[in-house]
């Protein structure tokens, strides 16, 4: 088991730092894209948005929201966006975990479109990251 670290960025408060092993992704959506890409040669543009779910053993969530955009073009700047929540083990519920998905998702959409930039990625990432969670059982 690898101690590797990794430092969560979340909305409306102070990071976290988790070991990666002890908080499995349970559930994730994610695309790229890289402009100007050729044999050879590195992209010009890259892109990358990414949701996931993150569940320790004793049930706390970690909900993320990561959009990354990456430039080589003149006049253009390169920008990182995070966004999180952390969910209680004693509060969270399937409806709260899924709500909690589409607020983070909408958080991080929302400061998309406030810079000015076109995206319309995230709330399809949102349906697809709900989809991904574990499936409950009906009996």
């Amino acid at each position: 088991m690898s101690d590797k670290k990794k430092k969560i960025a979340l909305t409306g408060r102070a990071p976290v730092l988790i070991v990666e092993d002890d908080w499995p992704v349970i559930a994730s959506a994610s695309e790229n894209d890289r402009h100007g890409a050729q044999i050879g040669n590195d992209p010009n543009q890259e892109t990358d948005w990414v949701i996931e779910v993150r569940e320790h053993q004793d049930g706390r969530m970690l909900v993320l929201a990561l959009y990354d955009y990456s430039t080589l073009y003149q006049d253009e700047k390169s920008v990182s966006l995070r966004g999180g929540e952390l969910l209680d083990s004693f509060t969270h519920t399937s409806a709260g975990i899924v709500a909690a998905i589409q607020r983070v998702g909408a958080a991080i959409e929302a400061r998309i479109l406030s810079r000015g930039d076109e995206s319309g990625v995230f709330p399809r990432l949102v349906e697809e990251c709900i989809a991904d969670l574990p499936a409950e059982e009906l009996v």
